[in-house]
This record gives structure tokens, C-alpha cells and sequence, in this order.
């Protein structure tokens, strides 16, 4: 199996897991302290301009606002090895402030929990809708691919 056919099927994969995680997207209570949210990055979708035409990726985001932590699952396809990777603090079309550092899906994918402040994590949980994904790699520094959460 070559890896081009290898990185289609763990993005199927993240897709079937990112739409499971979608179904986990009720607002969050004060008896449901944790959200599973997720995202399909695209370059078209990365701002104010566009990154990576050819690339694609997933992101599922799991905020336990509890345990104020961010875990994560992110896969990758058809860009060069990314570089950076992000949570953002911004509307549709708008580049915002870094909230999470996330480990770079290098090689396609990552994982990952990262501990945030409660208040970070409550508002994540909160209003997912106002934070983003991003992945960043050389040709395309200010942003490969974009998902808003």
C-alpha cells in the first residue's frame, strides 16, 4: 500500500470519527463538563488569504473543562510536512490570536492533550463556533489549512 494510499484511509477514518464526535455536540451543562467537537481544514477555507488548494484535514477536538485540558486528533493530506499547528480565537474569515499550541501533524497525523486555563477550556466548551484550527508549513507559513470548530 503506498503512503498516499495510506494517508486517504486515515482520513476517511478521522472523517467517520470527526462526524461521530459531531453527534457529542450538545452545549455544554453544568453536568456535562466535557465537548467533543470537529472540523474539516481545507486551504480555502484558511484567512484572510488562502492556503494549500490541494490539502485536506480533519481535526476532532475533546475540551474537559474539568480536568482544563484540550485533547486532540488531527490527520493531513496532500501538503508539506506541516510545521506548526493551532487552536485560534476568531470568527469565519478572521485570523485570530493563538489559544492552544497543538503538536504539527509533521508526518500526517497528531494527538495530543495540552493543559488550558478553565476559563479557556469553558469557553471552548462553551462557544466552539469562535475558535479554529489551523496547520501551518513552509510554503504556506501564515496558514496550509483551516477548519472552525
Amino acid at each position: 500500500m503506498t503512503m498516499r494510499r495510506i494517508r486517504r484511509a486515515v482520513v476517511g477514518s478521522l472523517l467517520a470519527v470527526t462526524m461521530i464526535a459531531a453527534s457529542d455536540a450538545a452545549p455544554v451543562s453544568a453536568n456535562h463538563r466535557r465537548r467533543s467537537v470537529s472540523t474539516i481544514m481545507t486551504g480555502a477555507k484558511e484567512a484572510p488569504n488562502p492556503g494549500d488548494p490541494d490539502g485536506l484535514g480533519v481535526a476532532a477536538v475533546v475540551v474537559n473543562v474539568r480536568l482544563s485540558q484540550v485533547c486532540y486528533l488531527m490527520a493531513v493530506t496532500r501538503i508539506r510536512p506541516a510545521t506548526m499547528a493551532h487552536i485560534h480565537r476568531g470568527a469565519v474569515g478572521v485570523a485570530g490570536p493563538i489559544v492552544v499550541t497543538l503538536r504539527p501533524p509533521t508526518d500526517g497525523m497528531s494527538t495530543g492533550c495540552v493543559r488550558v486555563v478553565k476559563a479557556l477550556a469553558a469557553e471552548i466548551a462553551h462557544a466552539p463556533q469562535r475558535f479554529y484550527v489551523n496547520v501551518h508549513n513552509r510554503p504556506f507559513g501564515a496558514g496550509a489549512l483551516r477548519g472552525q470548530l
